[in-house]
């Protein structure tokens, strides 16, 4: 896939599939982009798993932070649906490998963060891949009707 350019239907149904998701790089300061995202993306219903090894054991919006990817899943006993990377370019890489060794279905680069060689291992283990982008953006289009939570 391009990664310069996506469908609407493409970011619209990954973020109406996925349930849980692991903000690598969440930060506990109210003014970081990264905290505001994941309260909002918690706000709308998502599960949400904070990685951050400076903050491991200690709480972002009620939700313990984990040290790693391979932390949380061994925490959990399961993966989780998708992996948003709050990190440099270069530190994508490093995610996405966790992010395919844990099972996600889904690595999510945020806005100004771009790996094509982290994108090309993903794509080739099965994953979906967005680059450059935010999930609240996405969803704050005027297309996006919502998600549709199953039990």
């Amino acid at each position: 896939m391009k990664h310069d350019d996506y469908p609407e239907d493409y970011l619209r149904n990954i973020l109406k599939e996925v349930r849980s998701i692991a903000l690598v790089g969440a930060s506990p300061k109210a003014e970081r982009p990264s905290n505001y995202v994941f309260k909002a993306l918690l706000d709308e219903g998502y599960e949400m798993f904070p990685v951050n090894p400076g903050q491991a054991g200690r709480e972002i919006h009620g939700q313990v932070c984990h040290s790693s990817l391979l932390s949380l899943h061994n925490t959990l006993g399961h993966g989780v649906d998708m992996v948003d990377i709050f990190r440099s370019s270069d530190a994508a890489l490093a995610a996405t490998k966790e992010a395919i060794e844990i099972g996600a279905k889904v690595v999510w680069m945020q806005l100004d963060v771009r790996n094509d060689a982290a994108a090309k291992l993903a794509e080739k283990a099965g994953l979906k891949v967005v680059m450059n982008r935010c999930p609240l953006i996405e969803m704050s289009r005027p297309t996006w009707t919502g998600r549709v939570i199953l039990s």
